[in-house]
C-alpha cells in the first residue's frame, strides 16, 4: 500500500502503513481539550459583540423612527399621540388628531421588531424630561418595560450595559 502513494505525498508515506489505522485515545483527548480552550477564548468574545451588535441595530432603527417621525410633524403639524403610537407612520390615523397633509405610502415601509423580538414603543409626551418631546424605546433582551436595560432616545448616546444594569 505504501508503495502507490504519489511522489508528492511522500511526506505523509509513514501515516500510510498498517500501524497507523487511527487515532489513540490520547491523541484525541488532546484535540478535544486544544478546542475546549479555544472555545473558551473565542465564544466569549463573540457574544460580546452580537450584544453590542443589538444595541447598536436599537440605536439606528430608532434614529430611522426619529426621522420619520420629524418628517410627520412637519406634514400633520404635530407628532402622533401614545394612542396613534408608530402605526401612525405607515397608515393615516383615523383618531384625533387627524392629520390634515399625510404622505402618500406613508413615513416609513413598515414597523421592525427589535432585535429581541419585541416591538418598539412610543410615548407622548417624553417621561424622560422636557428635552424630548417623546419617547421611542426598547424594553432591551429581557422584554420588560421599565427596567434598567430599556433602549430610547434619551439614552441612545450612552445605552445601559450589562454592567451598568448590575449596579
Amino acid at each position: 500500500m505504501v508503495d502507490k502513494i504519489p511522489k508528492g505525498l511522500f511526506l505523509f508515506k509513514e501515516f500510510f502503513n498498517e500501524k497507523n489505522k487511527g487515532f489513540t485515545l490520547i491523541e484525541i483527548m488532546v484535540v478535544i481539550v486544544i478546542m475546549g480552550l479555544l472555545a473558551g477564548v473565542v465564544v466569549p468574545n463573540v457574544m460580546g459583540s452580537v450584544d453590542q451588535a443589538n444595541v447598536n441595530k436599537v440605536i439606528s432603527d430608532i434614529k430611522q423612527y426619529e426621522v420619520a417621525l420629524d418628517s410627520y410633524r412637519l406634514d400633520a403639524m404635530s407628532y402622533p399621540t401614545t394612542t396613534q403610537g408608530l402605526q401612525a407612520l405607515i397608515e393615516k390615523p383615523t383618531t384625533n388628531p387627524k392629520p390634515k397633509v399625510y404622505k402618500s405610502g406613508g413615513y416609513i415601509q413598515k414597523l421592525v421588531k427589535d432585535p429581541w423580538g419585541s416591538d418598539y414603543y412610543y410615548k407622548r409626551p417624553s417621561e424622560h424630561g422636557s428635552r424630548q418631546k417623546y419617547d421611542i424605546f426598547s424594553a432591551g433582551p429581557d422584554g420588560e418595560v421599565g427596567t434598567c436595560d430599556d433602549i430610547g432616545n434619551w439614552n441612545s448616546d450612552n445605552p445601559p450595559t450589562e454592567e451598568s444594569c448590575a449596579n
